[in-house]
């Protein structure tokens, strides 16, 4: 460790479908956090560790800041900003390839309320030409109060590297929060319960994905052999919507089980038999005491 080390907290934000979660992934080297292009993908605040030699940087992955439909919607608001009070650094993030448009600058207001550091990341360079990126860095500049504004593409890892440097450099002086190896500090149980959800938001349409959350109910070595029993329980608002996760003959949620299956082993490194259950729990969503017992 060198004698300056620099340690804390860098929030991820943006609104949904920017990016984050990729972003989160590539730092991390390997998936901690689902990706799809359907809103509020993210709930959770996955942390995601780098440490370097003069550094240790906790990115924290929080779900897209949104116009809030349901109570639900107003708990993962909260949770960006208890992200945004909590951190050393912010990194806003915006696309490049649909547009820097109001939603960002609502954000942007938002974020001018605090006296963190924010370095604007604007994402998908990759995907536009040279004139629109220009376009778009003439649109970041107008949303002012930026420490830096940093070109990236979080799926190939352009630019990564200068944000990296200039996060660093932003940081306090701090010791290293979490062991050298360390890539996140998540539950295996809820990164699992999330690769479920994802194959759910994969799969399904309309308000199915909005409805649905997931809770892992017990990880247990068979005996006798190389393999892990899960069980997993998915929890929606109605019994139309359980009739549509299970499908004709069960075959939605084989499906289901199939894609989560593989993430889930490459995440234990070991066999698994997937087990996954639909419950109903009337209207969760707009349930106070429902979300909380869930962990929003």
């Amino acid at each position: 460790m060198t004698e300056e080390f620099r340690s804390g907290f860098v929030a991820v934000v943006g609104r949904p479908n920017v990016g984050k979660s990729t972003l989160i992934n590539y730092l991390a080297r390997q998936k901690i956090a689902i990706v799809s292009e359907k809103p509020q993908t993210t709930r959770h605040q996955i942390r995601c560790i780098v440490t370097r030699p003069d550094a240790q940087i906790i990115f924290v992955d929080t779900p897209g800041f949104h116009k809030p439909r349901s109570l639900l919607g107003q708990h993962l608001n909260r949770t960006v900003r208890n992200a945004l009070a909590d951190t050393d650094v912010v990194f806003f993030m915006v696309d490049a390839f649909s547009g820097i448009g109001r939603g960002d600058h609502y954000l942007a207001r938002e974020l001018r309320r605090i006296k963190t550091p924010v370095l604007l990341i604007l994402n998908k360079v990759d995907a536009v030409s040279p004139e629109h990126l220009r376009e778009q860095l003439n649109k970041a500049e107008e949303l002012n109060q930026l420490s830096a504004i940093i070109p990236i593409s979080a799926l190939r890892g352009t630019g990564v590297d200068e944000a990296l440097e200039k996060a660093a450099k932003l940081l306090p002086l701090g010791p290293r929060y979490y062991p050298q190896d360390s890539v996140t500090d998540q539950p295996e149980s809820v990164i699992i319960s999330e690769f479920v959800r994802e194959r759910v938001l994969e799969l399904t349409r309309e308000e199915v994905p909005h409805s649905v959350a997931v809770e892992v109910e017990e990880i247990k070595p068979r005996e006798g052999k190389d393999l892990l029993d899960v069980q997993v329980t998915i929890f929606v608002e109605r019994e139309s919507q359980k009739a549509i996760l299970i499908g004709r003959n069960g075959r939605m949620l084989k499906e289901i089980g199939i894609r989560a299956r593989r993430d889930v082993e490459r995440l234990l490194g070991s066999h698994i038999n997937l087990q996954l259950w639909v419950k109903v729990k009337k209207d969760w969503t707009r349930d106070e005491a429902a979300l909380r017992r869930m962990g929003y």
